[in-house]
């Protein structure tokens, strides 16, 4: 399955907005403002689980090979998993398990909505909008 296309042109400012996304995944997930304005429960799994959803969606456009795509997919779980652990540790935010599988669940998605072409987005985008040669 690995889809070997020419390398990004923009691959690492591509790269650094995906790692500033994760950045800020952790940063909202911490902040002990939280996100109280989201409002009702289901509101709230619907923003974690496309927050994850766009992460490894973002992360399978840099990284191509089932392998690397397979570790993405540990490693974002992973990330969901202990920022909850975090959130409780921490006596202001709520842990909450269904944070987590909604985490997970954005996670295989993104990589479900990767094999349908989507992780060529960026390649769409530099060739229609950026590279002029």
């Amino acid at each position: 399955m690995s889809r070997q296309l020419k390398k990004l042109h923009y691959h690492q400012i591509w790269l650094f907005i995906g790692y500033s996304l994760i950045v800020l995944v952790v940063y909202l997930s911490l902040n002990t403002g939280g996100a109280h304005g989201i409002g009702s429960f289901l509101n709230d799994k619907i923003s974690h689980f496309l927050g994850y959803t766009g992460l490894m969606l973002w992360f399978s456009q840099l990284y191509r090979t089932v392998k690397i795509r397979s570790l993405l997919v540990i490693l974002l779980i992973f990330l969901g998993v202990a920022l909850e652990y975090l959130q409780g540790f921490g006596g202001v935010r709520v842990f909450e398990v269904a944070d987590m599988v909604a985490n997970a669940s954005g996670v295989v998605f993104g990589w479900l909505l990767a094999l349908t072409g989507l992780d060529r987005t960026l390649y769409w985008f530099e060739g229609r909008f950026l590279i002029r040669c």
